[in-house]
């Protein structure tokens, strides 16, 4: 005769100790990753097991009620317990639970075994949702977070505290690191930045500054380079068959980065030491973008020491150190030849024979003195852009002179 369903609660009641038992000797029996667990972690996973056996038999009393299906099973697992057990791990650990409840009621009444699949199925959409719930407070914090970190950055007023937060959004970057700004995109796809990214070995802060588009890049440490080589004949066959990848420049990032930002000009900052620097390289980036709108036909993306001209005339203070200290006070350290046949050679608009009738030289020697001034400070005062930074630099240089105490006359 079958039995009520007053009568098949009771029985269940009964058995749910024997049902909480069994889960627990199956899980340990078929998922290696509970037998891993620390001890309070695989107490903590019985716990939701058991949880769950004696929630459907709740549920099984009045199956209208599913609201509180997610806070019952898992509400009495810590918080800690969604970050260590995956989605996954939790899905099978509900088939695990369902397949012990089934085993243990076969040959009785079909409604009972229909009522098991009903709730495995509401159980596992709860689970879901539950780990939905996660993921999607864990992305609203990491943005928040990030744009925190991006707005110290660009500030340059942050705390020792900026370190742990960037560890903590997983920033994989190490060494150098390089700020590039641009506009925002109308539909700023962030995902497919960190796809391209990650393809480079590079990894980003990203942030947006109303218009503004800011990212932080690191070059990302490459998964082969942590592996550690037993012995040199390993190293040597390793080096024969898989050559190292070559280092891509900033620059190169940046140019693949480029389809992510809206139209409009995109600066990139100088490379600083580490991240922590990196307020260093935004300055010059911002102040950069700022001003680029007076480069006609720049490039994209383009170099913010490229743009250093335009920066001195807007007052950027970094601008015109730069220009001082990385172009007039090493040819005035070097030689007051070279010095002097730069001034004569931009002064006649980059003529060679006007520069060497001026100097009472042959054109060879303005060209040997020219190429030594390029290996001196890296730019060549034979090109029309990079003789505008060249003049700059000079008369910044001489404008402040007699302020330098490290002045020869």
């Amino acid at each position: 005769m079958p039995k009520t369903k007053e009568q098949t609660l009771a029985w269940l009641r009964t058995i749910s100790g024997e049902l909480s038992t069994a889960t627990i000797k199956k899980l340990d029996a078929t998922l290696p990753w509970y037998g891993d667990m620390p001890p309070g972690r695989r107490s903590a996973v019985g716990l939701v097991a058991q949880q769950g056996i004696k929630s459907f038999i709740q549920w099984y009393d009045d199956p209208t009620t599913t609201t509180w299906i997610a806070a019952d099973v898992f509400g009495s697992a810590p918080r800690e317990l969604l970050r260590s057990v995956s989605l996954q791990q939790t899905l099978q650990l509900i088939r695990v639970v369902v397949e012990v409840v089934e085993e243990r009621v076969t040959g009785t009444d079909a409604s009972l075994r229909e009522a098991i699949l009903l709730y495995s199925r509401e159980i596992a959409f709860a689970a879901a949702d539950v780990y939905a719930r996660a993921a999607e407070a864990r992305g609203l914090w990491d943005a928040r977070l990030e744009a925190l970190v991006v707005d110290s950055i660009l500030s340059g007023e942050y705390d020792d505290e900026l370190p742990s937060r960037i560890a903590a959004l997983g920033w994989h970057g190490h060494g150098e690191v390089s700020v590039l700004v641009g506009t925002t995109p109308r539909q700023l796809d962030v995902d497919q930045l960190r796809r391209t990214a990650r393809h480079l070995n590079a990894d980003l802060l990203i942030g947006v500054q109303g218009g503004r588009l800011v990212l932080v890049i690191g070059r990302a440490q490459p998964a082969s380079s942590s592996e550690q080589v037993p012995d040199a004949q390993s190293a040597d066959s390793a080096s024969d068959t898989a050559p190292a990848e070559p280092v891509l420049s900033f620059l190169d990032i940046a140019t693949q980065l480029e389809p992510g930002f809206g139209p409009g000009h995109l600066v990139l900052g100088h490379e600083v030491p580490s991240v922590v620097d990196a307020s260093r390289s935004a300055k010059a980036a911002l102040a950069g973008f700022a001003v680029a709108r007076a480069w006609r036909n720049a490039p994209r993306p383009m170099l913010a020491d490229d743009l250093l001209p335009e920066r001195a005339l807007a007052g950027d203070p970094l601008a015109r150190s730069t220009l001082v200290n990385r172009v007039y006070r090493p040819l005035q350290d070097q030689s007051p030849e070279l010095m002097a046949t730069l001034w004569c050679y931009l002064d006649n608009g980059r003529s060679l024979e006007a520069t060497a009738r001026e100097l009472f030289v042959h054109p060879n020697t303005v060209r040997y003195r020219l190429k030594r001034v390029t290996q001196v400070i890296g730019w060549d005062a034979t090109g029309a852009r990079e003789a505008l930074i060249l003049q700059s630099a000079l008369i910044l240089g001489s404008m402040n002179d007699h302020d330098s105490p490290g002045h020869r006359r």
